[in-house]
């Protein structure tokens, strides 16, 4: 077998994982989370410490939604407290950043700062996500020079079956949510539908009359229609016990 094809394998098989941490996660955060984990086993430099993180870049708000050490999550806040670094570059760019030495790298002269944490390496990989959002994978190693062009193309190849899998989380979360406040309104307009009917019964008026009713009531007591009608539904239960 070939070194392309032994890859092809691997990138299978990787895509595989993924699909199967996609399905097993209850939300996107502990999707990263795993995320993060694996990458750090899967991207690792030759004799050297690798550690990793993952930031998730929003309009409004930056964050690092896991690490595999509190040494990584402390390079990721200081580029956050910067406002910039091979990592922020990376997930705004969607290119691969790589800082071969951080003492000797001169792109972000306020991140050389950062030598004093023992890393000398940083691989920024970004991670595309639908929409105005996007992540990279943020790796670290105590060596200089620590990632080879192999280390570099496993990184582009696991950034690409990674971007694949997490949208289809980030779809995922979004359905469930959708799903859910689809089935909180219809259990609303249930419990309105139910209210007007007891108001009905109880007034001999027409639906209209008593959705006016309703309204009137949340408006002079500044609580949600739902809740109003809720109160109805749960005193003519009472009164028929």
């Amino acid at each position: 077998m070939t070194d392309h094809e032994t890859a092809a394998v691997a990138g299978r098989e990787l895509d595989g994982i993924l699909e199967d941490m996609v399905l097993e996660s209850p939300d996107v955060e502990h999707f990263l989370a795993q995320l993060t984990r694996l990458a750090a086993r899967n991207l690792l430099a030759p004799d050297s410490e690798v550690e990793c993180s993952t930031t998730l870049l929003r309009p409004r708000k930056t964050a690092t939604i896991a690490s595999t050490s509190i040494r990584a999550l402390d390079m990721d806040e200081f580029q956050y407290s910067l406002g910039d670094g091979p990592c922020l570059t990376a997930a705004r760019t969607r290119r691969i950043v790589y800082v071969c030495d951080i003492d000797s790298d001169t792109r972000w002269p306020e991140y050389q700062q950062a030598a004093g944490s023992g890393f000398r390496s940083v691989l920024g990989v970004p991670i595309p996500i639908d929409g105005e959002a996007s992540a990279s994978l943020n790796l670290y190693s105590t060596s200089a020079a620590a990632f080879d062009e192999e280390a570099l193309e496993a990184a582009r190849t696991f950034a690409r079956l990674a971007s694949k899998s997490l949208r289809l989380a980030v779809r995922i979360a979004h359905l469930s949510d959708t799903a859910h406040d689809l089935r909180a309104a219809m259990e609303s307009r249930t419990t309105i539908g139910l209210a007007a009917g007891i108001l009905m019964g109880q007034n001999g008026c027409t639906k209209d009359a008593a959705m006016t009713i309703l309204k009137q009531a949340s408006t002079d007591r500044n609580l949600k229609l739902r809740d109003i009608a809720a109160a109805v539904v749960a005193a003519a239960d009472g009164q028929g016990r």
